[in-house]
């Protein structure tokens, strides 16, 4: 069994972050300085789209990657502002680091892959301005999935690692790829249910951190989020949908606009973010070029050119939000209800006291519905040839393809056998024979325990849900986003949504695009959430996973057994599917 300890850890709702076993040190080579200046952040000055490759810092960190640490020296290059006419250039700016040495060894990033590290906690803004080293940005709500405390004094982070924690053994479905995950975990209680009783010391990765340290060049962008509003008595809300989907478009834009002058291969931009940021770095890879973004892109001067991903990294993806409170009832509708005032996630509940409850059943049987008619509208086989997948069967399909063997690999490669035996004697509902666990699915829940949110879970009807707000307009800070929430709220059974809500429902939902078969989409995918996470259904990622294998993508998907939301526990499994897909190495 391997041993790890762990790296970061994300708490809060401010992402403060913690650099324990990270260290930093620099020499400048060249003031470092914005594309264009501007005394506020708000500006009407017209910014250049020409990234200035003779302006950065030379910076070196140590970095845990699971096989050891690497001592590595990278130029820093900041405060690049990625649209000619931002609404806010502290927001629409972002940063790059580029290896140069990696343990003494010098190394030429020139034809790396890029980690595009998406930096976003429940759609709220991010902001890489001002961070004086990779890992520097920070966001106003908690991300995941490899964000975590940066080594500047900017703030919180980026670009994949964990916010809770509990144990894993990620294993499930490799859909079309080669290879499924495993192993690694992370140290503490889970962030939701029962908690873990998993072992003692796990791993939980920053992937902005291990890509710097796999030679890659590391991207972190700001953009705009649900919480902005301007000034004075008349502000008006910017960053509410699609602001933040249109800023990362627009990033990525300015990368290939710059492709002469920042060194890595735009052949293999690689997203990734947790929760929120999981969400936009599988809408990043669904809506590749799409044309439902050119107007907002055009309206902030991004550069022309594409806008596609090669790989999406999504944890915890809080996303398919017209369909979330569906989902989440199918999942959760037997566990009780958990109030915790404002529960880490994407999400939040409308509940502001603690306690425990039943959520309406009334409520939750008609939620439960509309999944089965959406599910059967999907038609969507499970990977393994098992079948279409429907409302009936998926509590079988998902046993099959990511429960049981989650807990397996759990079981069998991460906990030693004296510590398998103590959590077997914990947990015994879970029958252990011939290497493999078993156990029902209604066990399954009651391990879990307790779920964060109320019915409806994501557009509620006190309208206080970070989806709720996500979808206001430029003067309501938040709004229904599907017509059941809003009749019910309004008592009005033909209230139908404002006209320009359903556009920016398809801006903000993958599986719009991915329905419709688009051809610029990422073809490769790594799906992970974890077994106790109640943010949101694990349907959410299993359906993506079934869509993406649909369309005849590469597809890496599973399950932390015990992982709580957007936790990142096997990064070294990641970066070894991408060099034996790329055939890259550094050295």
């Amino acid at each position: 069994m391997r041993r790890r300890s762990v790296l970061k850890t994300v708490a809060g709702a401010a992402m403060i972050p913690v650099a324990a076993g990270c260290t930093s040190s620099g020499s400048k080579s060249s003031s470092s300085s914005a594309s264009g200046s501007a005394s506020s952040s708000s500006s009407s000055q017209t910014y250049s789209l020409d990234f200035d490759s003779s302006s950065y810092t030379t910076l070196s960190k140590t970095v845990n990657t699971g096989s050891g640490s690497k001592k590595v020296t990278y130029r820093f290059y900041r405060n690049n502002v990625y649209v000619q006419h931002p609404v806010n250039y502290k927001y629409q700016s972002l940063n790059i680091s580029v290896p140069v040495e990696i343990d003494g060894k010098a190394v030429n990033a020139a034809k790396a892959p890029i980690m595009f590290a998406i930096n976003v906690g429940g759609y709220t803004s991010s902001s890489s301005w001002g961070a004086t080293a990779q890992g520097g940005g920070t966001s106003e709500g908690s991300a995941g999935g490899g964000f975590s405390g940066g080594a500047s004094a900017g703030g919180a982070s980026s670009g994949g690692a964990p916010t809770g924690s509990g144990a894993p053994g990620a294993s499930g479905a490799s859909g079309s790829s080669s290879g499924g995950g495993a192993g690694g975990a992370a140290a503490g209680a889970s962030s939701v249910g029962l908690g873990s009783s998993m072992g003692s010391s796990w791993t939980s990765y920053d992937n902005g951190e291990v890509a710097l340290a796999n030679g890659y060049v590391v991207v972190e962008p700001g953009c705009r989020g649900r919480d902005q509003k301007s000034s004075g008595t008349n502000g008006t809300y910017y960053g509410k949908a699609p602001a933040a989907i249109v800023d990362l478009k627009a990033a990525i834009r300015y990368l290939r606009h710059n492709k002469d002058r920042i060194p890595g291969n735009q052949d293999w931009i690689i997203s990734s973010g947790g929760s929120a940021g999981g969400a936009l770095s599988s809408l990043v890879g669904a809506s590749g070029n799409s044309s439902l973004y050119d107007a907002d892109l055009k309206a902030l001067g991004a550069a022309d050119g594409d806008d596609n991903v090669w790989l999406s990294a999504c944890y915890s993806p809080i996303t398919d939000l017209d369909h979330a409170d569906g989902q989440y009832e199918w999942m959760w509708s037997t566990l009780t209800y958990q109030a915790m005032g404002a529960p880490g996630g994407a999400g939040s509940s409308s509940a502001s006291s603690s306690g425990s409850s039943t959520v309406n059943q009334t409520y939750s049987s008609q939620l439960k519905e509309q999944f089965a008619t959406y599910q059967k509208g999907l038609a969507l086989p499970g990977i393994d040839s098992f079948g279409t997948l429907t409302a009936d069967n998926y509590a079988s399909y998902m046993m099959k393809a990511y429960l049981i063997p989650s807990a397996t690999t759990a079981l069998s490669k991460t906990l030693t056998s004296s510590e398998r035996t103590a959590y077997l004697a914990k947990n015994t509902w879970i029958t252990w024979s011939n290497g493999k666990a078993s156990f029902t699915w209604d066990n399954f829940l009651k391990h879990v325990g307790t779920r964060m949110k109320t019915a409806p879970a994501f557009d509620t009807f006190d309208l206080s849900a970070a989806e709720n707000i996500e979808f206001g307009s430029e003067t309501v800070n938040a709004r229904h986003f599907t017509l059941y929430s809003l009749r019910h709220a309004s008592g009005n059974q033909s209230a139908q949504l404002d006209s320009d809500l359903p556009k920016k429902i398809n801006q903000m939902n993958p599986m719009y695009h991915l329905e419709s078969k688009n051809s610029s989409r990422a073809k490769h995918w790594w799906l992970r959430t974890g077994t106790l996470d109640t943010n949101t259904a694990h349907t959410v990622v299993c359906n993506l996973a079934a869509i993406t294998t649909q369309l005849g993508d590469q597809v890496n998907s599973g399950l932390y057994w015990d992982g709580g939301h957007a936790v990142n526990y096997d990064a070294p499994d990641l970066f070894a599917w991408i060099a034996k897909l790329t055939g890259y190495s550094a050295t």
